[in-house]
């Protein structure tokens, strides 16, 4: 994963929040309490997504920009980079506000890490490029049409089964964390034991032919990874 975030926010508990949230799941984070500051970054070296408190300090009465002007003052010459807007304001107004001056999303404080993490995610899906094929050295997936090939050979799989598979071997760079895994295949706002994950990966590791973590590896107390055949036999 990897992508860079920017988090304009002067409030320091909400930035170690929104901080180790972000970076729990393989974000790199950096922060800014100032909109000029964080203006100036962006213009430079723009991440892959921001985010913007509505209401910003003013470091002298030459500063006068909020976070709403700091977005317009971004779409001027960035287009592309998604912009989220998190804010105490929370009237129908002020989002209307927050949308039209050019951001993506606009989320009210307080607010839930998850529903945080996963809008985050949703606003990074619209602008990064999708490979319709995915291969390994076993596998083929065509997310076109949701079908997966194992050895040269049709897999059948559940549709759940298909998600967990293709998020693992996306992020197979990584230990992905079973909360993670639960957030995204069952969304944020999943009621339900964890169980049912530990069923989905039994069944999915059958139909792989997965003895002893052969496929996807157990990090205990963590989560999973997916591993290349070829890692294994190394």
């Amino acid at each position: 994963m990897n992508e860079r975030i920017f988090v304009i926010e002067d409030d320091e508990n909400i930035q170690e929040i929104v901080k180790l949230s972000l970076e729990s799941n393989g974000y790199q984070v950096t922060l800014f309490d100032n909109a000029i500051v964080a203006l100036t970054a962006i213009n430079e070296d723009a991440p892959d997504l921001s985010i913007f408190d509505v209401m910003l300090p003013q470091m002298d009465e030459m500063d006068e920009m909020d976070g709403i002007t700091a977005v317009k003052k971004i779409r001027e010459t960035n287009t592309r980079m998604p912009i989220l807007i998190l804010s105490a304001k929370d009237s129908e107004l002020d989002k209307i506000h927050g949308l039209d001056s050019g951001s993506d999303d606009y989320m009210t404080k307080p607010f839930g890490v998850l529903e945080l993490c996963a809008r985050v995610r949703t606003l990074l899906r619209r602008v990064q490029p999708q490979s319709k094929v995915i291969k390994t050295a076993t596998l083929l997936i065509d997310k076109s049409t949701h079908t997966v090939e194992f050895n040269h050979e049709p897999l059948e799989l559940t549709h759940k089964e298909y998600q967990l598979l293709l998020y693992l071997i996306e992020n197979k760079e990584r230990v992905v964390e079973r909360d993670e895994l639960l957030n995204n295949i069952w969304g944020y706002d999943f009621i339900g034991e964890s169980r049912a994950l530990d069923v989905h990966i039994r069944s999915l590791r059958k139909k792989l032919n997965d003895d002893g973590d052969k496929y996807i590896k157990t990090i205990r107390s963590v989560g999973y990874r997916f591993i290349e055949k070829d890692e294994v036999n190394d």
